[in-house]
């Protein structure tokens, strides 16, 4: 059965992009997608319309980012081509909504369990948060608050500066998903003469990818060779830019007062905010800026790996021929979905 056939009467219209949230529906917990699901939203993109995806993947719509992601997909689960291939429209839809179960199903435990161990590591040492902060609620949190407005604030703009707070806790300053918040500098402190510098890098971010990814034991612990916990359930051994992402979009979320983790959230406009990370991220003319950062967060989770290591050379042989291998790895791809 040729991809066609197996595809046939699947419409070709797409009303919106696979890259956006999906609405919840049933999924069985038992099909090891749901499994895969899970680490898949994480690592690779977290906030996805699946069966969308799927649907568009197999009909070969050659959008850039949301190619990439149907490619990842496929690579990343033995066999799932094959039963695209074999299947009709309405499997190709239940697979979509296995992983899309997978992948909201973990934002929803990560952002569960975030909102109280987060409250450890913004406490200032040796001091608790004054005034407190609920650990099970979050109406007193984003901007109604002086640690987490402040920690929230744009860089570029002075919480200290009494007519910007009040302009942010009113309303009156409305923050869209693009304007970065401090806590994503290191140190909370930006540069606006070199943005990059410390982007991405704060110790908040660390704290939320190790509980997340390693264990919530070895946030306060330092790294070791051997891998725990969701990593190690995965295979990862290596950080991903989507991943990065994916956490910095839940601390921000964690951080905000909002209550409930939605794609028509205009307050925490996630979507946007995570968008725009891997707008940067993705970009070619940021490689080096982005390679160099790799190898900061690899030290960080994983220092036994060789992604630790001092980032290859843009122009040297080594370079070339890791992006020869993958030029050809995508091209057999493609090659295997056109068959």
């Amino acid at each position: 059965m040729t991809i066609q056939d197996a595809t046939s009467s699947i419409p070709s219209k797409r009303g919106s992009s696979a890259l956006s949230m999906a609405p919840r529906k049933k999924a069985s917990s038992s099909d090891p997608l749901v499994f895969h699901g899970r680490h898949f939203g994480r690592t690779v993109f977290a906030l996805c319309n699946y069966p969308s995806l799927l649907t568009n993947g197999i009909l070969r719509l050659e959008e850039q980012r949301e190619h990439r992601v149907f490619e990842q997909l496929l690579d990343s689960y033995p066999g799932l081509l094959e039963r695209l291939k074999g299947g009709s429209e309405e499997e190709i839809l239940h697979v979509g909504e296995l992983v899309g179960k997978g992948a909201a199903g973990v934002r929803g435990d990560d952002t569960k369990t975030l909102k109280s161990a987060i409250l450890d590591w913004i406490s200032p040492k040796g001091e608790a948060i004054q005034p407190p902060l609920h650990r099970n609620s979050k109406i007193d949190r984003g901007f109604n608050h002086e640690l987490t407005g402040s920690l929230l604030c744009p860089a570029g703009l002075d919480w200290n500066d009494p007519q910007t707070k009040e302009n942010l806790q009113s309303g009156e300053m409305l923050v869209c998903g693009d304007q970065w918040p401090i806590f994503l500098y290191a140190h909370h402190v930006y540069d606006p003469e070199d943005p990059w510098s410390g982007l991405l890098r704060s110790r908040l971010l660390t704290c939320a990818y190790k509980h997340v990814f390693m264990s919530p034991s070895s946030v306060d612990k330092e790294p070791k060779a051997t891998r725990s916990g969701n990593a190690r359930l995965h295979g990862m051994n290596s950080v991903t830019i989507a991943s990065i992402a994916y956490i910095a979009t839940q601390v921000r979320f964690t951080l905000s007062s909002s209550s409930v983790f939605s794609q028509t959230d205009t307050t925490t406009d996630s979507e946007t905010f995570y968008h725009s990370l891997l707008d940067l991220l993705e970009d070619p003319e940021e490689s080096q800026e982005v390679d160099e950062l790799l190898t900061w967060w690899n030290r960080q989770i994983f220092p036994a790996s060789s992604a630790a290591r001092r980032p290859i050379s843009a122009n040297s042989a080594l370079s070339k021929i890791r992006q020869r291998r993958i030029a050809l790895k995508r091209a057999a791809v493609l090659d295997n979905i056109h068959s």
